[in-house]
């Protein structure tokens, strides 16, 4: 570097180059300068003046200077390497690596350049490469450990085990037998167990389980060690010493699920779905009560039984289990129960258990059969449990009735508000939910969960502004919006992008959502460092779960969520675009051709003036931000774009979508709502032949689905009012068309008003198909709309009696039934039946405020507990309510007047 420079001038590059490695880029700067000054077009200065410009955030200049040092000095490896560095700190992976392989063409045996250009290869799994470039690393420093773990590695990760396997030998065959020394011990044993796990990986498992016992006195991690030994021998089968091990490990953690599950697997005794014969219930039973008395503080071995055990046994097994816990005053205990409510008959047992505690309790002070007196508290986490126990059931009212009496008993505990929010929440309403949430806030100021739990709720409710404001209390310097960004706060701002949505804000909406992707991209960025950093410190297994990982980091349901809410921000943009973007669109079409051009470039003009405006701003602020102790703060960044104004300005929504949605198809495949919104992009695209293989997905991950058959319905009555295909193309996909259509089993010999009718005879007891029977007859013949609307008004809302419950439960759920109602206003466009519809549903829902059910906030506070009171009592029903008459007082304005 610098050779071509005299001797002082060449001292003065190496002072560059050491300036910025120890970020001195002052230092550095000043020395670039005097080379230059003499020098003016020195190519490899430029660039490293550059480089160093670039570490300032001075960007433009830096692409400047670095271009025209590689202008000057084009076989200078120097340039080439700078540039790509300069690419990678831009993120733009591709194009440093194309700077990286110039400069080896250069220079082939730089081993800054090679090492660089195989952490970029890993980054963007260019695996072949990847093996190429640490061979070569190896060649020219076979005496550094790295290279050859890192030549192992990028094998492993190429799919080629049994080849780093023997890289892996090979490098244990360079050291001495003394080695490793005692400040290299853990990293060589890490070596060991990667080398192991990769035995184990590629089925080498007899070598694998000798090679583990070989160098058992070099592994430091026993209880590594163990682990692998025992997952050896239960896939060679060798059950017995299996179970010696687990239970040697579960006298290490008790509380390890994953131990009991592999002792079961090891005894015969484990079954993927949870499904046993009376025979190993019994056996499971024997097994765990043997645990209990060796393990009798594991709250594991008392929980695991539930699972498994039925009837009689169930009910003695959770007995014994939640007595203790709520004695002790336990608020997560109904999470931990929560599991068991997908068997009904275990729901059953629970309620009649609790139930009889509670009565107990009350009664005699103290549980069934003991003789010991409970503490107060104990009444109140029985009432506490029995309220989520209902919530659960979908019994909003007695939930609320047993929360109320655990605040009435004890109204200082916190939890106790925050579940009946959460109560309210399930119920319909929500502004009472957020209210009550805030209620629990304000009882402890100091907590961040609460807050977190009351912003949320208050998202929910569509209280954007207040949850800003609540927010920003658990922020640094009250900057709610940068800090919960930096912090990758995704809960938020996909609760607030929901709510957003919801009240039409388009704008930001999409900010939200976008921001959530740009988590995920940072995610994968922030691998970067790790290609390095794992390889030196050799934690190889974590480095190989890490990047597997992050194959699959798109699949995340946070992922899924803001890419999904970003789609259908862009089909509402595309289906109602902006009334300014229009207007502007209108204005702009009536101008001649050249004065188009002049407010273009003045729009872009007046765009980089803004820019350029803010970013001295900036500047401005970060020179004169000086903390107390004498250091330099960064200025916060300017959004130039708060409410996603911008966002909006697209010239194709649909194409912005398909970006999303391609990630959605290669990560979420597996998902309905996928296809969903693939069969909705692609119809308004005209894209024929992928809307139908959306439709094809969506039929084989579940045909039964009601939006599965609208999907189905309308794109065959869509594909029907086509004209006659003329062109080749046109005939072609014509005859595709033709013949899925007799390929699916939904239309085989059908028309399509006999397949919707075949579909309702199918689901006749569901709303929700019901719903989507009724909107395709209208589609498909608009003169049957009070037919369509007379199919869901027959809908009937089947009562479950639940054995042990107090009351039925209901079957309808109160989001599908808000959605039958939009049905009817929007889309069936008939006002009397929505209202018909809504009247119906207050009465299902009286908690619900979108119904305004007589039970919800959208009634007047004190009216509204009157009312439900005698509703919970049975002294009036709610058609009595509705239409103003009760037993107990003639009218409802009577009623009033005896709560003012």
């Amino acid at each position: 570097m610098g050779a071509s420079l005299p001797p002082k001038e060449a001292n003065l590059f190496k002072l560059i180059v050491k300036s910025y490695e120890t970020k001195q880029y002052k230092k550095g700067l000043k020395a670039a300068d005097a080379i230059l000054k003499k020098f003016p077009e020195h190519g490899e200065t430029l660039s490293m003046k550059g480089l160093t410009l670039n570490c300032m955030d001075r960007k433009a200049d830096a692409y400047e200077l670095v271009r025209r040092g590689l202008k000057n000095d084009l076989k200078s490896h120097v340039c080439w390497h700078v540039y790509g560095l300069l690419y990678r700190s831009d993120r733009e992976y591709r194009e440093a690596i194309k700077c990286y392989r110039n400069a080896l063409r250069i220079d082939p045996d730089n081993i800054e350049i090679l090492r660089d250009l195989s952490l970029l290869q890993a980054q963007m799994r260019d695996l072949s490469g990847f093996v190429e470039t640490r061979q070569q690393l190896l060649t020219l420093k076979p005496n550094h450990r790295m290279n050859w773990i890192g030549f192992a590695v990028a094998h492993h990760l190429n799919s080629n085990g049994s080849k780093a396997i023997e890289i892996l030998e090979a490098y244990e065959g360079t050291l001495e037998d003394d080695y490793p020394p005692d400040n290299e011990r853990c990293e060589h044993g890490e070596m060991l167990l990667y080398k192991i796990s990769l035995l184990e990986e590629y089925g080498f498992l007899e070598r694998a389980l000798e090679e583990l016992y070989k160098k058992d006195a070099k592994i430091v991690d026993k209880l590594a060690y163990k682990e692998q030994q025992v997952s050896l021998l239960a896939k060679l089968r060798r059950f017995e010493e299996g179970e010696k091990i687990y239970r040697s490990l579960l006298s290490m953690i008790p509380d390890n699920y994953r131990y009991y599950e592999g002792l079961q697997k090891c005894l015969g005794l484990y079954s993927e779905n949870g499904r046993y014969s009376p025979e190993e219930v019994d056996r499971l039973d024997v097994l765990y009560k043997s645990l209990r008395t060796q393990y009798n503080w594991s709250s594991a071995v008392k929980r695991i039984p539930l699972d498994f055990l039925q009837g009689e046994k169930f009910r003695e097994a959770a007995d014994g289990y939640i007595r203790p816990l709520l004695t002790k005053g336990v608020p997560s205990l109904f999470s931990d129960l929560s599991p068991l409510y997908d068997l009904p008959d275990k729901a059953d047992i629970l309620e009649q258990l609790i139930l009889q505690l509670k009565d107990s309790i009350c009664t005699t002070g103290g549980f069934p059969g003991s003789a010991t007196k409970e503490p107060p508290s104990t009444l109140m986490w029985t009432l506490f449990l029995l309220a989520q126990h209902y919530d659960r059931r979908g019994q909003y009212d007695l939930g609320l009735v047993k929360i109320d009496e655990a605040i009435e008993h004890t109204p200082t505990v916190i939890d106790l508000y925050s579940v009946k929010g959460r109560i309210l929440k399930h119920a319909g309403d929500l502004a009472a939910a957020a209210a009550m949430a805030d209620e629990a806030r304000s009882m402890d100021l100091a907590d961040r969960f609460i807050n977190s739990e009351c912003v949320k709720r208050m998202l929910q409710a569509d209280q954007v502004g207040l949850a800003e404001k609540t927010a920003v209390l658990f922020t640094k310097d009250g900057d709610q919006h940068n800090n919960l960004h930096d912090m990758q706060c995704m809960w938020y701002e996909l609760a607030s992008g929901e709510s957003y949505f919801r009240q039409g804000d388009l704008g930001r909406a999409l900010k939200k959502f976008l921001a959530v992707e740009k988590h995920y991209a940072d995610m994968t960025e922030d691998q970067f460092d790790f290609h390095s950093y794992c390889l030196r410190k050799m934690t190889l297994r974590a480095y190989v779960e890490m990047l597997k990982f992050q194959d699959r980091l798109h699949s995340h349901a946070y992922f899924h969520k803001a890419a999904a809410g970003a789609i259908r921000c862009y089909i509402r943009l595309y289906d109602s675009p902006s009334k300014s973007t229009t207007e502007e669109d209108e204005e702009m079409s009536r101008l001649p051709p050249s004065q188009k051009k002049k407010l273009r470039q003045k729009q872009r003009k007046a765009e980089a003036r803004a820019k350029k405006e803010a970013e001295d701003k900036n500047e401005e602020e970060s020179s004169a931000g000086i903390s107390k102790t004498g250091k330099r703060q960064h200025a916060k960044p300017v959004d130039l774009d708060p409410h996603g104004e911008k966002l909006l300005q697209v010239e194709d929504p649909l194409a912005e979508g398909t970006k999303y949605l391609k990630l959605l198809q290669k990560n979420s495949s597996e998902c309905l709502e996928t296809h969903l919104l693939s069969f909705e992009l692609n119809m308004r695209k005209q894209r024929i032949l992928l809307a139908l293989q959306a439709l094809k997905q969506l039929l084989k991950l579940d045909g039964d689905n009601p939006d599965s058959h609208r999907s189905l319905i309308r794109f065959f009555h869509k594909v029907s009012s086509f004209t006659t295909p003329v062109t080749d193309s046109e005939k072609l996909v014509w005859s595709v068309l033709e013949a899925e259509r007799s390929s699916l089993s939904q239309l085989h010999e059908k028309s399509l008003i006999e397949a919707n009718k075949s579909f309702l005879e199918k689901h006749k007891d569901s709303l929700m198909h019901r719903a989507a029977v009724a909107e395709m007859l209208y589609v498909l013949e608009p003169g049957k709309k009070p037919e369509a609307i007379k199919l869901i008004e027959d809908s009937t809302n089947n009562l479950v009696s639940i054995k042990g419950a107090l009351g039925p439960v209901k079957e309808w759920k109160l989001n599908d039934c808000i959605a039958v109602h939009k049905l009817l206003g929007t889309v069936l466009v008939d006002p009397n039946a929505a209202s018909r519809w809504k009247a119906r549903c207050a009465a299902y829902f009286p908690f619900s405020t979108y119904f305004e059910g007589l039970c919800s906030s959208a009634i007047s506070g004190s009216v509204n507990h009157k009312i439900c009171n005698a509703l919970e009592n049975g002294g009036m029903n709610h058609q009595e309510a509705k239409s103003g008459v009760s037993p107990l007082n003639g009218n409802i304005e009577t009623f009033k007047d005896l709560t003012i």
